[in-house]
């Protein structure tokens, strides 16, 4: 087993995220299917799904990397769980509830230690504020192409940011990963970190 660390996420979003803080990675996507049980708060799902995207890297033997990190974002609006829209009608339909309100981007993120067989995970919350949208808006953005593989239909680093009036929270948690967060729990599990 080598000092390497693997990203279990196909998100280019979660790579810059990571290659901002200087980490040294591989990028390898868990094929973990990512549905949602009955009842599972926002938080339960996003570190459910982290870990499990987490080991499903970390259980192959044809790896020799000591941590994976795996990770998972919803948007929850109105007590209502949005994940990737299906379709530009999907997104069309999440846009329309975020319009003109505030909702939750809670973002979730385990770190699995091989050597040591230890994990860390978390959820964090921040609370983005919409702007009211116009149907021209919605059509237009959902043109660009950008909603399409996004939780919630939108993406705050891109086009979507003209629509946030404000947030309170972590906006890297926004992004994809909280990356203060997730900081910390790579220092305690070991990982060389830049800073």
């Amino acid at each position: 087993m080598d000092d390497t660390l693997i990203l279990a996420s196909a998100s280019p979003r979660r790579k810059e995220l990571l290659e901002q803080i200087g980490l040294e990675f591989s990028v390898i996507p868990s094929s973990v299917a990512e549905t949602i049980k009955p009842a599972e708060t926002p938080g339960d799902l996003v570190i459910r799904l982290s870990l499990d995207k987490a080991r499903d890297i970390a259980e192959r033997s044809d790896i020799s990397a000591r941590w994976v990190i795996g990770s998972d974002t919803v948007v929850v609006c109105n007590e209502q769980i949005l994940g990737k829209p299906t379709n530009d009608q999907h997104a069309a339909t999440m846009l329309r509830q975020l319009s003109g309100t505030s909702h939750l981007v809670v973002s979730g993120y385990a770190v699995i230690d091989r050597q040591q067989q230890t994990q860390r995970s978390e959820a964090v919350t921040t609370r983005v504020h919409f702007r009211q949208l116009t149907e021209d808006e919605i059509a237009r953005y959902i043109a660009t192409g950008e909603p399409a593989d996004k939780a919630g239909a939108y993406a705050i680093q891109g086009i979507g940011a003209c629509f946030i009036s404000g947030i309170e929270g972590s906006y890297t948690n926004v992004v994809g990963l909280p990356l203060c967060r997730l900081t910390l729990a790579l220092k305690e599990l070991g990982v060389p970190l830049a800073i």
